[in-house]
């Protein structure tokens, strides 16, 4: 039941956002005309279409993914063997990512195609619990299928921004042949999909940031132990932190959705849970979650900030994790 308002949230993000962009292709019908609605709707299911057949490849070259055997890699089969079935979703191909930051991440186009990566340095990192506590948020997100959602959803924008650039254009060059009358309504019609390519994205965010809850809720409730994903939080966030900003920034921009912890953010997000390390050990243990989830709070500049950022604050997801103990 705890993971029920997230749920229902997720749903009304994304009846929120098709009737969204079914408003807008509206908008087109009554100024424009009934046909050209149709071209934009096709549009956006030939660019759904194509993130779903490519989106995969392009995730495994750009992490640079290295499927791997149980013979290589008897121990991380078992673990998410044993999650999957507990997760009651087929076992995803398991694979290795060759990044230097320690991340794990899901893709795929459904359950039955789902694959499941983590990097080396993530494994030398974490103890074999941590680990587990991982793969089990990844997998939660192939049982989740957010994947599949989030997909989806980010045409949306790409859609809104479409439909202004060529708008916006038209009617500078006077509405596609027509008179200068005719400018008004293509630039109105501009502006309206401006704001809307604006507001669908913060709504894709926000999508996005709440799949991260839900997949933390879900290895919480595989593994029953939230402490363990916290404290693999904390070192893959120190991890992160130590990377040259410009190489991540230059390498890991657009695909920071498919990181376990934003490795932009990870200096600034280190400096605010180092507060969770009570004995600075490097990890966060049961009781160290607990106190730091009834005394830590999100500053409002935090929470701000937020509102742009594929994941959640840190300081509130390590909090949430500490309300499943």
């Amino acid at each position: 039941m705890r993971t029920a308002w997230l749920k229902i949230r997720m749903g009304l993000c994304v009846l929120l956002l098709f009737a969204v962009i079914y408003a807008l292709l509206s908008v087109i019908a009554y100024f424009v005309g009934a046909n050209t609605p149709l071209i934009y709707a096709l549009l956006a299911f030939v660019m759904v279409g194509i993130q779903f057949f490519i989106g995969p490849k392009i995730v495994e070259r750009s992490m640079r993914v290295r499927y791997v055997s149980e013979q290589e890699q008897p121990e991380l089969h078992r673990m998410v063997t044993e999650l999957a079935m507990k997760a009651g979703i087929p076992k995803p191909r398991v694979g290795i990512s060759e990044i230097a930051i320690p991340n794990a991440f899901a893709f795929g186009t459904s359950k039955k195609k789902a694959r499941v990566c983590v990097t080396r340095r993530l494994m030398e990192m974490l103890s074999r619990d941590e680990l587990e506590a991982v793969l089990g948020h990844e997998l939660s997100h192939i049982k989740h299928q957010d994947m599949v959602v989030i997909t989806a959803l980010s045409v949306i924008p790409m859609i809104c921004y479409f439909i202004y650039f060529s708008f916006f254009w038209s009617g500078i060059f006077g509405g596609m042949g027509r008179s200068r009358d005719g400018a008004l309504p293509m630039m109105a019609i501009a502006l309206i999909a401006f704001v809307v390519y604006f507001i669908s994205n913060l709504i894709v965010l926000y999508v996005s940031r709440i799949r991260e809850y839900y997949a933390d809720a879900g290895s919480a409730e595989l593994t029953r132990k939230p402490h363990e994903l916290a404290s693999a939080l904390y070192k893959m966030i120190y991890g992160s932190a130590g990377a040259k900003p410009e190489k991540v920034k230059k390498e890991m921009e657009s695909m920071r959705a498919f990181f376990a912890a934003d490795p932009v953010t990870a200096r600034r997000d280190l400096k605010d849970l180092r507060a969770a390390d009570l004995n600075k050990d490097g990890k966060i243990d049961e009781y160290e979650l607990r106190a730091f989830a009834e005394r830590a709070k999100a500053t409002r500049a935090d929470r701000i900030m937020e509102i742009f950022s594929t994941h959640p604050n840190p300081v509130s997801r390590v909090k949430k994790l500490g309300e499943y103990l």
